[in-house]
């Protein structure tokens, strides 16, 4: 079975790396686009990534990310000029359809959770397969032609620039900060400051420094283990609370910052560029004031529910 999922991750990878090696071959059509030359590098880098991450050298393909950080670093990676939507053809089209225009984001989540929960194929080709089958169902509703899909593939994939490899490399410092003991150095600075045994405390610090360190970070996986390691366990589960409620509303918590950190690109910068607003923090200030009340909302469900 290992091995089967192993193929299938391997042809979902293959055909995200297809979609960025389009994404790079129009960037290098577009004569417009200043940094043409760093960001095709740039699409084509993430493509080979993507797509034979299991065949060439660890060195290599960390040479490649460095390559792309020196890229963002001297903004070498712009979107460029993008195909326009037209404004009839989408009005026409929302008004066909009607609300079953979310039928495909709808059979993706649906199709995402019965894999990963019914079968022992799990959450990632859950996603790729639910990906697959919500892109067919747009096609079959929108009677799309095949030149419009590409269109539209592509702009959406280059409309999203080099925030699209933040989720990757936060994942990965995540891993590092672990590997590091950055979890066991926070525990030791944190236990000479707050003593363990107050229920209330321990909770509020632990929720605290998830939505803090999510913020650094930009994702909530990525904090989940160097925080639960250093507040998690000593100051709450130690405790005596229960393990599966402090994990559960622990990872909520960070979710929290999530809503409000230019450092998740998927939650607050891909809106952005999808939707062409003029303010870049634009989704971030109207996700604000949620943020913050759920916060509150979490430190109150885990102190009443995890003892």
């Amino acid at each position: 079975m290992q091995n089967t999922i192993n193929f299938l991750l391997a042809i979902l990878y293959a055909l995200i790396g297809l979609c960025m090696a389009v994404a790079g071959i129009e960037t290098l059509r577009d004569k417009t686009n200043k940094a043409r030359i760093g960001t095709t590098v740039f699409w084509f880098f993430l493509a080979i990534i993507f797509a034979f991450g299991d065949w060439i050298p660890a060195v290599v393909s960390g040479a490649m990310v460095l390559i792309i950080g020196i890229l963002a670093l001297f903004k070498q990676i712009q979107v460029g000029s993008l195909p326009k939507l037209d404004p009839k053809t989408a009005q026409e089209g929302a008004k066909r359809l009607g609300a079953k225009v979310f039928l495909p984001s709808i059979v993706l989540a649906l199709t995402s959770i019965l894999i990963a929960q019914f079968t022992p194929l799990g959450g990632q080709v859950g996603i790729g397969i639910g990906a697959v089958v919500s892109l067919i169902l747009a096609i079959i509703l929108t009677k799309a032609p095949t030149k419009q899909v590409f269109k539209d593939s592509q702009r959406m994939v280059r409309s999203v620039g080099s925030p699209g490899v933040l989720p990757q490399l936060l994942a990965m410092l995540g891993v590092v900060f672990t590997t590091c003991g950055v979890g066991k150095l926070t525990a030791n600075m944190i236990s000479h400051v707050f003593p363990a045994g107050n229920h209330f405390l321990g909770v509020a610090l632990y929720c605290i420094a998830m939505a803090l360190f999510t913020y650094i970070m930009g994702n909530a996986f990525a904090a989940f283990a160097v925080i639960t390691a250093a507040i998690g366990i000593p100051f709450v589960i130690a405790q005596g609370a229960n393990p599966v409620v402090v994990a559960a509303i622990g990872m909520t918590a960070g979710y929290c910052r999530t809503l409000v950190t230019p450092m998740a690109a998927n939650f607050n910068t891909l809106p952005v560029a999808l939707l062409e607003m003029k303010d870049q923090m634009g989704v971030i200030k109207q996700q604000a004031p949620v943020a913050v009340i759920l916060l509150i909302v979490q430190i109150g469900l885990m102190y009443f529910l995890a003892f």
